[in-house]
């Protein structure tokens, strides 16, 4: 996106708040700015034992996150963006809806677990309320959408991987599960995977919170115990579409958001910055970071392709927060009968793409377990969400 369209952008968001137009305004080219000037972006790059160079751990370790560019190419890029566009057309004809706009089966129609979550446009669903054990500690401010928009619109899609094949075979890329090891581990351990819907003009916000849940009063609390999520982005995102981060916050534990929202005289937090990424760019980004997005007021779309792993050690034996999925016990079986997706996803990706190497995952390998991919296999899918590792 080039510095035109981006000032075009910036201008059609701040002129949806008000009096405090010019107040956004300033804070989205001063949070792109800083984003912009932080030393945590660049190729994804390995050492001789395939682990992160020191330079990558120490700038995730200072920021919370990092930008990889350019780790998916082109044709990888265009399955994606096919894949969503094919996952559109079978979306319900509205919230509820067990037909798409055609009067056939809608996407997920037959599921038991989560899957399509819908919006206000331009709301904010979750800030304020009691959803997702309350983390979303404030409501931001919600513009008013166009008067031709829809009652509600597609936010997240939950279960990615059953319903795309494009998205399972980004879950088995060797580079990220590389990334994975490299932070987690080589035993490191599944959590969820999902798309974030943000429309122009649709998009709703995510209040600022923290993802984690079960580990902060933990006596082995450390900065990497509620794990990290992978953002791939189809379209890029910008400082009007984007997540937006509080560089360190990973670090501080449990924070009282209400607290810093009030201290900082409104919902713009002066330390975030935007995550800015061009199409093919991953973010690694802590879950324990202070982040959220504002609704998407501007002319771009941004589609987020979402996955995360933890460290075994933080759910085994460990009571899920029941936000993602039930509250039980992860134990050793159910643990190994989640990490499968991870061998379907590995065998999935080598299909399409046999000049790679392919990853080995080595909590299935060295058991010996087979997970063998085919578009046949991909219905066995169904619900497998029920079993994310939620803490």
């Amino acid at each position: 996106m080039n510095a035109t369209d981006i000032n075009k952008s910036i201008e059609a968001c701040a002129a949806h708040y008000g009096e405090d137009a010019e107040a956004m305004r300033t804070y989205l080219i001063e949070g792109n700015r800083k984003a912009l000037a932080l030393d945590n972006r660049g190729p994804l790059t390995l050492d001789a034992n395939d682990r992160l160079t020191p330079d990558i751990l120490e700038a995730y370790s200072k920021y919370g996150f990092y930008i990889f560019e350019g780790v998916m190419h082109a044709d990888e890029i265009e399955d994606i963006s096919n894949d969503l566009n094919r996952m559109k057309e079978t979306f319900p004809i509205e919230n509820g809806s067990k037909v798409n706009a055609n009067g056939e089966p809608a996407l997920g129609a037959d599921c038991k677990g989560l899957n399509l979550l819908w919006a206000k446009p331009l709301g904010d669903p979750l800030g304020g309320t009691d959803l997702a054990n309350g983390r979303h500690q404030i409501k931001l401010y919600e513009p008013k959408a166009a008067a031709d928009a829809p009652k509600e619109a597609p936010f997240v899609l939950l279960g990615s991987l059953q319903f795309s094949e494009a998205c399972l075979r980004a879950y088995g890329h060797p580079e990220l599960l590389k990334v994975a090891a490299s932070v987690n581990g080589d035993d490191f351990a599944p959590f969820n995977e999902s798309l974030f819907i943000k429309e122009p003009g649709l998009g709703a916000a995510v209040s600022w919170h923290q993802d984690g849940d079960t580990h902060w009063h933990s006596p082995d609390f450390n900065e990497n115990i509620h794990g990290f999520n992978f953002m791939a982005q189809a379209f890029g995102s910008t400082a009007v579409n984007g997540v937006w981060v509080v560089p360190g916050t990973h670090k501080q534990g449990h924070i009282d958001i209400k607290k810093m929202v009030a201290e900082a005289g409104s919902e713009r937090l002066p330390e975030a910055v935007p995550i800015v990424c061009n199409p093919g760019d991953v973010v690694i980004c802590n879950r324990q970071l202070v982040h959220g997005s504002f609704a998407n007021t501007g002319f771009e779309r941004r589609i987020t392709v979402n996955f995360g792993f933890h460290p075994r050690s933080s759910v085994l034996n460990v009571k899920g927060a029941g936000i993602h999925s039930e509250a039980v016990v992860y134990d050793d079986k159910f643990i190994e009968e989640r990490a499968k997706m991870i061998g379907y996803a590995i065998d999935a990706r080598s299909q399409r793409y046999p000049d790679e190497t392919p990853y080995d995952y080595k909590p299935l390998s060295d058991k010996g377990i087979q997970t063998n991919w085919s578009p046949e296999i991909q219905s066995a899918f169904k619900d497998y969400n029920l079993m994310d590792l939620s803490i």
